[in-house]
């Protein structure tokens, strides 16, 4: 199962009171996480202001792009402490579910282990990176000329340190033995001296001391390279893409953050093949990411989304969509469907979705007597086409991967999101009508519950300015009005006064959204570190060129070809966090589909329109797919105990079915995706 496991970060079974570091590093980490989430304000406020200046005053600024830039990226990191703190690093757990409780805290502490190697590799390299840019007042070269460079490198250090000092604390507290607590204590002051003494030696402070101490740990730490025993570049890259592939697997299924995984894995095979100098390729890739001006379209997308879970829009979307169903047999399931699609197109997150939709539609559908597998598989399906509908995250993160234009992946997007919208409320309305015990009307839950839904005039504004949301959001990037961070920076403003017209606008809410932003964003960031550190590895030790000849040397049918890259992403999608899967794979697949697209009958850039909407849809099947699918366990996270996985599972089979109908009907006909990015 995929989860924001509190196991690898808390440890199994009992642990010691927490003393004074405890405390420390505890809180320190939840002040600094606490802190940062409010960089977001920042960044909401600086974007409308920008969007102001540049369309209205006619007059853009020189300094928002880096100041957006230095206050969301540092959010990013310095919320790692956070994150692990509160155990929301986003892990597979199946072994650790199925183990007995002693084998489950040894597979805890090797997580932890893992983890602590790769970050004190990942900390001393980078952090001589981030002390090079304090010495010479690095900047960024721009019109505004910020230190943007040497303020990202340092917050990239310092929020690397944060999450390594949480995960000692965390082994050192899950560790009863008094010796093993001893071995932590001591790798701790090491790994602090170690640090300590990278900072005095570069600013030329207590030589005397900090040089014996630097020659004793080189001396100790050259055993350790690789390269003294094996040759890595001598084998085939075959074998090393096993070898690699394997290992990220093995740890997968551990229970290792999935960030931590590649993370290490990046590190290891960098040090087989270039040595120590090769960790500055992972930290250099870090260190990039946090300068993608499009990635901060996501926390705001996602802060959006919250602010409006948070401001209970999504029941007044609900019963204001109830209130046109009438006596339509299966009207809630279609309505299910409507403010799914509404939210989607709010939102482009899709976990919050499923959690909203069960927790609204849920209850009211049982409560009627609908088919409790029918309304779980309704919800999952539903709730799902947020990766399709824009503004999708997942559209957001293969455009940054594949280098297509997010704007018009939207515009690619739109129409198989409606067609599969479409095709679940028709199954479902034909369903009720063939066998009408499945799904009551609307009138009978009314006669039954003694309840008539209206709507009061706050909330009736509220699901028109919802609707107005929408069609800005989505119309000003379609239009190419404003950049897609623009429009999702607007959207944020737009969610606030949803928020106050509803009278929730108020301090509570707002920090709620914003702490939930902080720490699921902050989760997704370490994991995307870690995938762009091994897909960069991957690259320079020609596995991509390698994956490419591979394909070509297939001499397939394009379609078949397409096909078999879908069942592979479908094979990963079923056990690995769909991130991952997209750094890993798109970089390989894309090219390889540029190279395809005449005999497709299209032009590259199309060929890569079309298939980033394949991938977003197999992205979709894989969510709902048992028996991993993350949609079905946010559906049975806030479900009544009497619906239980099973009936989730077997609830969305048929939806399955319709959305790899739907996969196959784009693959016949690329038009249905592309033919508005043509006008």
């Amino acid at each position: 199962m995929v989860s924001s496991s509190d196991e690898f970060e808390a440890g199994h079974g009992r642990r010691r009171p927490d003393g004074a570091v405890s405390r420390v590093v505890g809180g320190l980490n939840q002040f600094v996480g606490l802190a940062v989430a409010q960089f977001y304000i920042v960044v909401v406020a600086v974007t409308v202001w920008e969007v102001f200046a540049r369309y209205v005053l006619g007059s853009p600024t020189r300094w928002a792009f880096e100041v957006v830039i230095i206050f969301c990226s540092c959010a990013w990191m310095l919320s790692a402490g956070y994150v692990t703190l509160f155990g929301r690093h986003i892990s597979i757990t199946v072994l650790q579910d199925l183990a007995p409780p002693r084998t489950r805290d040894l597979l805890s502490k090797l997580a932890m282990i893992v983890g602590i190697f790769a970050l004190t590799l990942f900390i001393d390299d980078n952090m001589m990176r981030a002390l090079g840019a304090i010495t010479s007042g690095e900047r960024s070269g721009a019109s505004f000329n910020s230190p943007l460079p040497m303020v990202l490198k340092c917050a990239l250090t310092i929020g690397s340190m944060l999450y390594l000092s949480q995960l000692l604390l965390n082994l050192h507290r899950a560790t009863l033995a008094p010796l093993g607590r001893l071995i932590i204590a001591i790798v701790a002051a090491a790994v602090a001296l170690r640090f300590a003494a990278n900072a005095l030696e570069h600013f030329g402070l207590l030589e005397p001391l900090v040089a014996p101490f630097q020659s004793f740990v080189t001396s100790a730490t050259s055993p350790l390279n690789p390269q003294q025993y094996v040759d890595a570049r001598s084998y085939d890259l075959g074998i090393v893409t096993l070898l690699m592939v394997g290992a990220l697997l093995v740890l997968m299924m551990s229970g290792i953050p999935l960030g931590i995984v590649t993370l290490v894995v990046s590190i290891v095979s960098a040090l087989f093949f270039f040595g120590p100098n090769g960790i500055y390729i992972v930290s250099s890739n870090a260190f990039g990411l946090g300068e993608q001006y499009a990635m901060i379209a996501v926390p705001l997308f996602v802060l959006m989304a919250t602010i409006l879970e948070r401001a209970g829009i999504a029941r007044d979307l609900f019963d204001g969509m109830a209130v046109f169903a009438g006596n339509l047999r299966g009207g809630v399931a279609l309505q299910t469907t409507v403010v799914a699609v509404v939210l989607a197109a709010m939102s482009g997150v899709m976990g919050g979705e499923i959690v909203m939709l069960g927790l609204v539609a849920l209850p009211q559908m049982l409560r009627l007597g609908y088919d409790s597998r029918l309304a779980a598989g309704i919800i999952c399906a539903a709730g799902s086409l947020a990766t399709l509908i824009p503004p999708s995250i997942v559209m957001i993160i293969y455009g940054l991967s594949a280098n297509v234009g997010i704007g018009d992946l939207f515009l690619a997007s739109f129409v198989p999101g409606l067609m599969l919208a479409v095709m679940y409320a028709a199954f479902v309305l034909i369903r009720c009508a063939l066998n009408p015990s499945l799904a009551p009307t609307v009138s009978e839950l009314a006669a039954k519950s003694g309840r008539r839904i209206e709507l009061s005039r706050s909330q009736k504004a509220a699901v028109a300015l919802c609707i107005l949301l929408v069609i800005g959001v989505m119309g000003s990037i379609y239009g190419g009005i404003a950049t897609v961070t623009e429009a999702a920076g607007v959207g944020v403003l737009g969610a606030l006064l949803i928020a106050a017209v509803r009278f929730q606008m108020n301090w509570r809410m707002l920090q709620s959204a914003l702490v939930g932003t902080m720490s699921n964003v902050g989760s997704i960031f370490w994991l995307v570190i870690g995938a762009v550190s091994f897909v960069g590895i991957y690259n320079l030790i020609g596995g991509t060129r390698y994956m490419q000849a591979m394909f070509d040397a297939l001499d397939m049918n394009p379609i078949l070809l397409v096909l078999m890259m879908m069942l592979v992403l479908a094979i990963l999608g079923t056990f690995m966090e769909w991130i991952s899967i997209t750094f890993l794979t798109i970089p390989v697949f894309v090219p390889v589909i540029r190279d395809l697209a005449p005999e497709l009958g299209l032009s590259p850039a199309d060929a890569a329109l079309w298939f980033g909407v394949l991938y977003a849809m197999n992205v979709q099947v894989s969510f709902l797919s048992p028996p991993f699918g993350p949609a079905c366990f946010w559906l049975k996270s806030v479900a009544p105990r009497e619906v239980s996985l099973q009936q989730i599972f077997a609830g969305v089979l048929p939806f399955i079915g319709l959305q790899l109908i739907a996969i196959a009907v784009v693959v016949l006909f690329p038009q249905i995706p592309l033919f508005l990015t043509w006008f």
